[in-house]
C-alpha cells in the first residue's frame, strides 16, 4: 500500500508549521489561549472545571478536572470543517453514571491495563487488588482515577501553547496500592497542534506505576460511525499476545505474518474480524505492542492514523515502551454519547501509551516499580492536522 504521509523527526513537530505534507518552516506561532468554566459539582459535591485550550488553527481541547477527562478534540478537515474527534459524554451526570467501565478520555492510574488476580509482590510482600475484570485488577481497580476530582495546581498561556496541571494525591492503601501518590498530569495544547500530556508521580513507599489517558478517537467525528476505513500503523514489530483473560503469557511474539502486523499503513477492519486467536480472545484489537523505540528518555514515534474522507491525522509520539491499541470492542450500543449519539463497536479506537499489562508480575518486562523519593516522568504527544 502507498503511503498516505511522510514520516518526519520529532524536532520537526517543534520547527514546522505543518507536520509531514509538504512541510514549510513555521513562523512564530499563534496565540493559544486558555480559559476556565463550572461544570457542575460530583453527587457528592464536589466542584467540577471545565478547562478550554485553544489555538488559532482551529484545534481545541477541553478538559474537565473530574478524571482529568479529554471531553473534546476538534479538529479542522482538509476543507476547514471542524469536529469533534473523541468520543464522550455531554453532562457531568452521564460520565458519573456511566463512565466507569468506559473510561472515555480519563486519565488511568494508579495502574492502567491489568494486573493478574490483582496481586502482585513487591519487596518481599504481596498487595491484593479488588479485582473488576473477571479475574483481573483493570485500569486500577474501581472509584479510581478516571473518577476522582483533581485540583488544577497551574495553567499558563502565552503566544506558543497554553497548559494546565492537574494533580491527584492517591492516599497510601488506596485500592490495595502501597505508598501515598502523588500524581501531576500537564495538558499542553501549541500554536502547532501538538497535545502534549506530561505525568509525573511521586510516592513516599515503593510502588507500582502506569499511567496513560483512555481517550477515544475516531478522525471523521465522534458521531461519524465506524472507523473500519481509518488507516493506523503502529510502530512495533512485536507484541505481548494474552491468555484468555487479556494476562500477558510473559512472551514477546513478533507481528510478522499476523493481523497485529500493522508497519504499514492498514485499514483498522481488514482483520478486525479474522480468526486469529488473539484477535478473538478480544473480540478485535485490544493487544499491547512494543513499541520499536519506547522506553527513551524523549518521546519518539509511536503511531500514526489516518482518516481518507476527511484528510483528517493522529500522530502519536511518546517516551513509553508500550501501546495499547483498542477498537472499542466493549461499546455494543448501549451507550448514549454527546449530541445523543450511539456508540458501538469500532466506532472508535484508543492508543493508549503505557507499560505493559500485567508488568510488576513479569520481571523480564520493563518496571513499573517507582521508589520512594524517585520521580517518574513519562510523556505523550498527540499532533493532529489534515491534509
Amino acid at each position: 500500500m502507498k503511503r498516505p504521509w511522510t514520516r518526519r523527526p520529532l524536532l520537526a513537530i517543534y520547527a514546522l508549521a505543518t507536520f509531514g505534507f509538504g512541510s514549510v518552516a513555521a513562523s512564530a506561532a499563534p496565540d493559544v489561549s486558555i480559559a476556565r468554566a463550572d461544570y457542575g459539582k460530583t453527587a457528592s459535591g464536589q466542584a467540577v472545571s471545565r478547562y478550554t485550550l485553544a489555538n488559532a488553527r482551529g484545534v481545541t481541547l477541553r478538559v474537565i478536572t473530574y478524571g482529568g477527562i479529554v471531553t473534546n478534540l476538534d479538529v479542522p478537515d482538509r476543507t476547514g470543517r471542524i469536529a469533534d474527534i473523541v468520543l464522550g459524554f455531554d453532562s457531568l451526570r452521564d460520565y458519573e453514571a456511566h463512565n466507569g467501565n468506559i473510561h472515555f478520555g480519563a486519565l488511568i492510574g494508579r495502574y492502567a491495563n491489568r494486573i493478574a488476580g490483582g496481586r502482585f509482590s513487591l519487596d518481599g510482600t504481596t498487595w491484593q487488588l479488588p479485582v473488576n475484570d473477571g479475574p483481573n485488577t483493570l485500569h486500577g481497580g474501581p472509584d479510581s482515577f478516571d473518577a476522582k476530582v483533581w485540583t488544577v495546581v497551574g495553567t499558563r498561556s502565552d503566544a506558543t501553547s497554553a497548559s494546565v496541571t492537574l494533580r491527584y494525591v492517591s492516599p497510601d492503601g488506596e485500592n490495595g496500592f502501597p505508598g501515598t501518590l502523588t500524581t501531576d498530569v500537564t495538558y499542553t495544547l501549541t500554536g502547532d497542534n501538538v497535545i502534549r500530556i506530561d505525568y509525573r508521580a511521586t510516592t513516599d513507599k515503593d510502588t507500582v506505576v502506569n499511567l496513560t489517558n483512555h481517550s477515544y478517537f475516531n478522525l471523521a467525528g465522534h458521531d461519524r460511525g465506524s472507523v473500519e476505513h481509518q488507516l493506523i500503523e503502529i510502530a512495533a514489530s512485536r507484541f505481548t499476545p494474552t491468555d484468555a483473560t487479556s494476562i500477558p503469557t510473559g512472551q514477546l511474539a513478533d507481528v510478522g505474518g499476523t493481523p497485529m502486523d500493522l508497519r504499514e499503513p492498514t485499514p483498522i477492519g481488514a482483520r478486525l474480524r479474522s480468526a486469529y486467536p488473539q484477535l478473538v480472545i478480544a473480540h478485535g484489537y485490544d493487544q499491547n505492542w512494543v513499541l520499536d523505540r519506547g522506553g527513551r528518555s524523549t518521546p519518539e514515534f509511536a503511531a500514526r492514523a489516518y482518516d481518507p474522507a476527511s484528510g483528517r491525522f493522529l500522530e502519536l509520539y511518546t517516551t513509553q515502551p508500550g501501546l495499547q491499541f483498542y477498537t472499542s470492542n466493549g461499546l455494543n450500543g448501549s451507550v448514549v454519547g454527546k449530541g445523543g449519539t450511539v456508540y458501538r463497536q469500532t466506532d472508535a479506537f484508543a492508543l493508549e501509551a503505557e507499560h505493559f499489562p500485567d508488568s510488576p508480575n513479569h520481571p523480564s518486562f520493563p518496571t513499573t516499580v517507582l521508589k520512594a523519593g524517585q520521580t517518574l516522568h513519562e510523556v505523550t504527544l498527540w499532533k493532529v492536522g489534515a491534509r
